[in-house]
């Protein structure tokens, strides 16, 4: 990639706008149709959201600090390593294992009933990524971890709901046939919306490779749900903030100002094949479009293909952790994205396709 990163600026709307209905159809088709970017930044976030935000990324670096037995307690083999902690059960592209990053899945069938903590097991056996119980840290070692993350991925679905309502507007006048609020009610209803807190370990210079491909970090891929909601990053130098493990982690961290590599970050691959860096401000969030919204609108809207690059190693000795938070927002699984096509059926061609 050249020195010069072209910048994207992605169609920015208001949850005030979301809430009243009042999109206009041309910023739907501008930030999801067929010459997107297939992403929309949403504004004037509730004022919880930059407190949940700040204490659930925080946590992603205390999560990553913990000792490796512990880590390994969090783990969910079952699952396929899609429930709690997983770090070096990802290939990138380039074939070698991925440990530069570790992620913390989540199911969010908890938005519909606290006391849910997956989706039903009986109807699909197997499923277990979906249907395997969420593991949680020791609430005396992370005594915020539950509650926050809790609250932020409920503050996004109910965000995503209202970014579903707009399409779904859009989508009753331009496809024959659609079913009334049918992306909402996917958005509202699914126990299979799932999140996944990630953490870009620092990086030493011996740790970087020559040649390195741009996407390496994440390899290029299109998420195959419906709506997936992006915070910003956090960066945290954590040589300096991330105290021992004998004191209490309940307090956000101190966060850099912005990226000391000023590379690291979300890449959208355009329509005409370019890619472009992508900025989420932090008051934000934002929502980009999966394979799945794709197929219920018919590719009215499409899905965006895209990868992350971490932050690179500082040559003054910081080590730069970068956080943050994706909801995959998904149909239940018996829920047909196409005619005659359930989100079970797609999901089992996504899993042949990819692994």
């Amino acid at each position: 990639m050249s020195k010069s990163i072209p910048q994207a600026q992605p169609v920015t709307v208001s949850l005030q706008d979301l809430n009243s209905g009042s999109v206009p159809f041309e910023a739907l088709t501008e930030a999801f149709g067929p010459s997107s970017l297939g992403i929309i930044v949403v504004k004037d976030l509730p004022p919880k959201f930059k407190e949940l935000r700040a204490q659930v990324l925080s946590n992603s670096s205390y999560l990553a600090s913990l000792p490796q037995n512990e880590l390994e307690k969090l783990e969910s083999p079952q699952s396929k390593y899609l429930v709690g902690w997983s770090c070096g059960k990802e290939t990138l592209r380039s074939g070698h294992f991925d440990t530069l990053k570790g992620s913390y899945y989540i199911n969010c069938a908890f938005y519909q009933d606290r006391a849910l903590q997956n989706a039903p097991a009986d109807e699909f056996p197997d499923f277990p990524q979906y249907t395997a119980p969420n593991i949680w840290p020791n609430p005396e070692k992370l005594p915020t971890f539950r509650t926050a993350v809790e609250d932020l991925c409920s503050l996004i679905i109910d965000t995503a709901a209202l970014v579903a309502r707009a399409c779904d507007r859009y989508a009753s006048v331009n496809i024959e046939g659609y079913k009334e609020r049918y992306l909402e009610h996917v958005v509202k209803m699914s126990l299979t919306t799932k999140a996944r807190l990630l953490h870009y370990f620092p990086t030493s210079p011996a740790q970087e490779q020559d040649g390195e491909e741009d996407d390496d970090w994440c390899a290029t891929h299109v998420d195959h749900g419906c709506l997936t909601g992006l915070t910003s990053a956090m960066f945290i130098d954590e040589a300096e903030h991330l105290p021992s493990a004998s004191i209490s982690k309940d307090s956000p961290l101190p966060e850099l100002s912005s990226s000391p590599d000023p590379k690291a970050g979300l890449y959208i691959r355009s329509r005409t094949g370019e890619i472009v860096k992508v900025n989420i401000p932090k008051d934000c969030l934002a929502f980009q479009t999966g394979e799945a919204l794709e197929l219920i609108t018919q590719g009215k809207f499409r899905a965006v293909p895209h990868f992350v690059k971490g932050s690179r190693a500082t040559s003054d000795g910081r080590r730069i952790a970068r956080n943050t938070l994706a909801v995959f927002t998904q149909p239940n699984l018996g829920e047909e994205v196409q005619k005659g096509k359930t989100f079970a059926d797609f999901a089992r061609e996504v899993v042949e396709r990819t692994y």
